[in-house]
């Protein structure tokens, strides 16, 4: 019998909660039917922080947090990745890191976390190259730097994901293409976002070609939208005065019926590839911004997180997609009961 497309429902549960505190983030995935999410800003009593800034009892406490709530981790969404390339002044906030030391503090803490919270997958990105200068001009030298960080997953039997966004070297599909095949990795896959392309004024038609060159490298998706604004010209950076603009996955500029339509035919094959990889599925993460969103986040509140939620169950129901919000300790739990 032919294997249904089915994928597994994930999000970014610090877009939901104000003061993004760990029992709320929790309280709102159990109360949506969701037993996983992405780990990205947490508060575990001790003031908001990005998970790379946990303390060991702070883990040891979200731990417990989890198993209480009967919620998993799908990945590690670390910002690892969002530094510069070269050590050069170029009028932005960002900041650079030697690259050996990154690795050995960034990297690895990152990597670590994947195994405190029992994930293989962390969410990365590709470098920040200088403004205003040509991303393809760096492509050789990040794909030899992210090669490095498969590497170190690879070691511990974890996969990188590399995320398309602006400003970044893999700004596009074909600039991640080009980044998958020279990095040439088995433990580094792709993850497409419609709403980071569109952010850039890229039409329907032209997201779907970018997702079509990301396809053979693709792990799992993001799902966020945007509304292109006419009146905000493309002027190859983005800066936050254009992060207001983020839909539901129905409704945006990225087109998202089409891409779905056609990423359910892989569905199947790349799930068989997953599981036996040690992860579960193929996960579709909210991270949908529904009232703002920024360089290291987004927000979308409760009310925001559960309309984006029912907006992308809508559209898997109408292009004919199985999903399943609940991990498969539960589902063995409930046909045992």
């Amino acid at each position: 019998m032919a294997q249904n497309a089915e994928v597994i429902i994930s999000g970014f549960a610090d877009e939901g909660p104000v003061d993004k505190k760990a029992e709320e983030q929790l309280t709102m995935l159990a109360a949506l039917g969701m037993s996983y999410y992405s780990l990205r800003f947490v508060d575990v009593g001790k003031g908001v922080k990005n998970l790379m800034q946990l303390t060991r009892p702070e883990v040891r406490r979200l731990k417990k947090l989890h198993a209480e709530f009967g919620i998993e981790v799908s990945s590690i969404g670390s910002p690892v990745g969002k530094i510069k390339l070269k050590d050069v002044e170029d009028g932005t906030g960002n900041v650079y890191v030697p690259f050996a030391k990154y690795l050995k503090n960034d990297v690895q803490k990152a990597v670590d976390l994947c195994g405190e919270f029992e994930t293989k997958l962390i969410r990365g990105f590709s470098f920040y190259h200088p403004k205003g200068t040509a991303p393809e001009d760096y492509v050789d030298e990040a794909a030899e730097r992210l090669a490095q960080i498969a590497e170190v997953c690879q070691k511990a039997g974890g996969f990188f994901g590399l995320e398309g966004e602006a400003n970044l070297i893999g700004q596009n599909g074909q600039l991640l293409k080009a980044l998958y095949r020279k990095v040439g990795s088995p433990h580094m896959y792709l993850i497409f976002d419609g709403g980071n392309l569109a952010c850039q004024n890229m039409t329907s038609t032209q997201t779907l070609e970018e997702y079509r060159a990301m396809k053979p490298g693709l792990g799992w998706m993001h799902i966020k939208d945007y509304e292109i604004d006419s009146s905000m010209a493309w002027e190859g950076h983005v800066d936050e005065e254009r992060l207001k603009n983020f839909s539901p996955c129905d409704r945006g500029d990225s087109g998202y019926e089409a891409i779905l339509r056609d990423f359910k035919g892989a569905i199947p094959a790349l799930t068989r590839k997953l599981r036996k990889q040690g992860i579960p599925g193929v996960f579709l993460d909210l991270e949908p911004h529904m009232k703002g969103g920024g360089q290291f986040g987004g927000f979308s509140g409760v009310d925001g997180f559960g309309v984006a939620l029912r907006c992308l169950l809508n559209l898997l129901d109408y292009v004919g997609i199985d999903y399943r919000l609940t991990g498969y300790a539960d589902i063995l739990a409930q046909k045992q009961g």
